[in-house]
């Protein structure tokens, strides 16, 4: 899965970490000093986490 595919606003579900199998929104997409991608996942319940943007696919 191509990191540049995870953009802000679009619906995800993680498969790897330690969030895996939760589903939520992208909403901040940030590129970090060492060039990872991390995202923040708002879940339907209002809740957020950070992880990493590999570790997601769009559904």
């Amino acid at each position: 899965m191509a990191v540049d595919s995870i953009i802000n606003g679009i619906d995800c579900r993680v498969f790897a970490g330690t969030h895996k199998g939760k589903v939520g929104q992208v909403e901040d997409r940030h590129v970090s000093k060492t060039g990872a991608v991390t995202i923040t996942v708002r879940l339907a319940d209002g809740n957020r986490f950070k992880t990493l943007a590999k570790n997601v696919e769009p559904i």
